[in-house]
């Protein structure tokens, strides 16, 4: 049996208000309205994400149950009797956003951590979450969280990872893609550590029954026949790098990079990037910034804790070259400019919870060294809706704001087509038809931060 590198496990593998009028009005703004009844979004600007980025002003936006039943100007869209309306004056209706490399902690953690981290999610707009790493007797909590028994995004699961340590043998691999099948996990997860043998009896077994794979290379797979075989994710961008380096260890070379580009696109791959986490990875975000995240405050302090000491040990390490890291998180910021150029299909995503990266509030950051990859507003929120909508196709409809779509929304004081920054101004967040006004939101955020604050005491 082969043992992966500590590092390696410790860094990839998780531990861990809109204004309301009659008819219906909530009545403190933190009351959250009867699940029976319709929801209404009037007079509102909406950015329906079907491929243009074009803006309506002066929409309704009718929800009931689960979904979307209703969009069109304000004075053609009639508001069903016994309505809530939630008045969208100024204000901006988006898909809800996605996290397509998260986490979910396993069934043997504290439930009130499990809430947390889900809530986390919603709180920041994101309403599906491609859960990365399985865990036995996780399909359970999938299934309450989908149902609506808790607040929680729309979970699609990976099952548990197939690497070095779980499997050791091709015929061991057919049979780990067989039993998690039948289990009725939504995907296979890729960790560093298969042979080539057994990753293509892994991908040969996972195509013949219909259930898709995805998340790192391994290095004896290499990034040429991963695409070959129909891996469908590349997350963390992985491979990409590493491939390119093969040819030139200082530079991209230019010719190459358009070649794996031209393949990527040709075999219908999807890149998650999860870019800002990888420069916390190779050290190139001081400790100081990294501390001064507020958002710690929603994590437990002792997880908190042993990120600051990884992340002090890493700047420490006497094997530390910080020019050749630098080097990395270039190279990888023109990998995915390039990628975003050939129309390769990008997924939004930040691999949270991980080192400094907090559930919900890790896509913020994100986005911003997207953007700085080159990639308009637009086209980053693409990544988070419409686009995931497109990969989820065969599971649901959502990611618009469409007639029959999941009623999966994030309501903003701003426009993000000017400033990203404005996701972060909601009016609250509906996941599938349950609606959250933002004070609803703070209460719940401020007692997450009490409860670790009185952990940490």
């Amino acid at each position: 049996m082969r043992t992966l590198p500590l590092a390696l496990i410790a860094a990839l593998l998780f531990v861990a208000c809109g204004s309301v009028a009659s008819p219906a009005p909530e009545d403190d703004g933190a009351a959250l309205p009867d699940a029976d009844d319709p929801i209404a979004f009037v007079n509102v600007t909406i950015l329906p994400m079907d491929g243009t980025d074009r803006l309506r002003e002066g929409q309704t936006v009718v929800v009931e149950g689960e979904r979307i039943v209703a969009v069109g100007p304000a004075d053609a869209v009639e508001v069903p009797d016994g309505a809530t309306v939630v008045d969208g004056t100024g204000k901006y209706l988006l898909p809800g956003l996605a996290e397509m490399h998260g986490h979910i902690p396993p069934p043997t953690a504290p439930r009130d951590f499990i809430e947390n981290v889900l809530f986390l999610y919603v709180a920041n707009g994101i309403t599906t979450v491609r859960g990365m790493l399985g865990w036995p007797g996780q399909l359970a909590l999938r299934e309450e969280a989908n149902r609506g028994d808790l607040v929680a995004p729309t979970l699609y699961l990976a099952g548990p990872s197939f690497n070095g340590n779980s499997v050791s043998s091709p015929e061991q691999a057919r049979q780990m893609v067989r039993e998690q099948v039948a289990e009725g996990w939504n995907l296979l997860k890729i960790h560093p550590g298969l042979t080539r043998a057994e990753y293509d009896a892994m991908a040969e077994t996972a195509n013949e029954l219909g259930i898709r794979f995805g998340g790192h290379v391994p290095a004896d797979v290499g990034l040429l026949h991963a695409l070959a075989m129909g891996q469908e994710t590349f997350d963390h961008v992985d491979g990409y790098v590493e491939y390119l380096m093969e040819v030139d260890e200082a530079r991209v070379d230019a010719a190459a990079l358009a070649d794996v580009v031209r393949r990527s696109r040709e075999a219908g791959a999807w890149i998650v990037p999860t870019m800002a986490l990888w420069e916390v990875l190779y050290g190139t975000r001081t400790l100081e910034e990294l501390q001064a995240y507020d958002e710690l405050k929603y994590f437990p302090p002792g997880q908190v804790e042993q990120w600051v000491s990884t992340h002090r040990q890493r700047l420490a390490s006497p094997q530390r070259d910080a020019a050749a890291a630098q080097r990395v998180i270039d190279a990888r910021m023109q990998v995915l400019g390039a990628l975003r150029d050939g129309g390769v299909r990008i997924l939004m995503g930040t691999d949270a919870p991980q080192q400094f990266s907090v559930p919900g509030f890790s896509l913020h950051r994100e986005l911003q060294v997207m953007e700085d990859a080159g990639m308009t507003p637009y086209e980053i929120i693409e990544t988070g809706t419409k686009q995931v909508g497109d990969y989820f196709a065969n599971e649901d409809a959502f990611g618009t704001i469409a007639e029959g779509q999941r009623a999966d929304l994030l309501l903003v004081d701003a426009n993000p087509l000017d400033d990203l920054g404005a996701l972060q101004q909601r009016s609250g967040v509906m996941v599938r038809g349950q609606w959250l006004s933002e004070a609803a939101i703070q209460q719940r955020l401020a007692a997450i931060a009490a409860e670790y604050a009185d952990d940490g005491s």
